[in-house]
């Protein structure tokens, strides 16, 4: 069988290929992918070609188990339906819809593991943002928001703005976010923060000190420019905490580590969905923590998100959108129809 797949081949160029599908395993069973979904961040660096080349491209990923070098295939949030299975497998899973970590396809094979049964009241639009929205769960679970804080994340991507509507069901103090985009902004606060500014703007700092003059107690970096670290450490009050979200790939974070960091004993934060915070781990596992993704896509709706959909052959032109206006692009999925 025939399959259609994204290669990302060289910087600023993608191929969309035909090749064959190998056989299906006994433990395997073969999906048709109904749509994709870019995670803009991630792979507009991929697609400039700022990967730090020669690393794994994601060792928690089966699907994903190369290297960053060209040509390879890329992509982690897909949907689809079972249209075939092993002989070890139980006929039952004919016709599920489930998500699962690939990349972009028109069809793969995986083990049942590998899979994800998508809940029957969500649309296929809904679950592929899965992965975001374990991403933000993962986020606030690591930044652990106590009643009360001041908090600020900095980029409004999808993934800051799934995290900045999970904070918002939280009893904070202020909850404010920061975006160089204007209609980012507009949705952060429709999405539950209670100010937003430009971070590039010269008088960023001085407004949210207006509302907050003490600090924030926890900050989020999740625009992928290492630059809002030092904005996010200048806006922490002491002993505040920072998580970093964002993968910077080969790009270098010049960090102020003087006066106010030093003496207001900042905590920094590493945070990444592949694994949990060790004092959570005896509690917390991925099921879990994909329910309460669930949960969240049910009250957030991810789907009002999409900009663009784009057929998979046509990726090219979405890959060049993210990377010359990023402003104009938020959501974007790809199908296969």
């Amino acid at each position: 069988m025939n399959r259609t797949c994204l290669l990302f081949t060289a910087p600023h160029q993608v191929e969309v290929v035909k090749e064959t599908l190998p056989p299906l395993t006994s433990n395997q069973v073969r999906v048709e992918t109904i749509l994709s979904t870019v995670s803009s961040g991630t792979e507009t660096m991929i697609y400039r070609g700022e990967f730090p080349a020669g690393d794994e491209l994601d060792m928690s990923i089966s699907s994903l188990s190369g290297k960053f070098q060209y040509p390879f295939q890329y992509g982690y949030s897909t949907v689809g339906r079972v249209i075939d299975v092993g002989s070890l497998v139980d006929q039952s899973w004919l016709g599920i819809t489930v998500f699962s970590f690939q990349p972009h396809s028109s069809h793969f094979n995986a083990t049942v593991n590998e899979l994800i049964v998508v809940p029957d009241d969500l649309l296929f639009e809904q679950a592929v943002f899965l992965a975001n929205m374990e991403t933000a769960v993962n986020l606030v679970l690591d930044g652990t928001p106590l009643i009360g804080e001041d908090v600020l994340v900095f980029g409004q991507g999808l993934v800051g703005l799934f995290a900045t509507s999970l904070l918002s069901s939280f009893p904070l103090n202020n909850l404010i976010t920061l975006d160089c985009y204007p209609n980012r902004r507009t949705l952060s606060l429709e999405t539950g923060a209670t100010a937003s500014f430009d971070p590039t703007e010269p008088g960023a700092s001085e407004a949210v000190k207006s509302i907050i003059p003490n600090g924030a107690d926890l900050a989020y970096e999740l625009s992928g420019n290492p630059k809002a670290l030092n904005q996010a450490i200048a806006m922490s009050r002491f002993s505040g905490r920072v998580v970093i979200g964002s993968w910077y790939g080969r790009k270098a974070a010049s960090l102020e580590l003087g006066g106010r960091f030093h003496r207001n004993r900042i905590h920094l934060v590493s945070s990444q969905v592949s694994t949990f915070e060790p004092l959570l781990s005896g509690r917390w596992d991925k099921p879990r923590r994909y329910q309460i993704a669930w949960d969240s896509i049910r009250k957030v709706d991810p789907s009002r998100f999409i900009t663009h959909r784009f057929h998979i052959g046509d990726a090219q032109q979405a890959y060049r959108l993210l990377d010359r206006k990023p402003g104009e692009a938020l959501g974007i999925v790809f199908s296969y129809q």
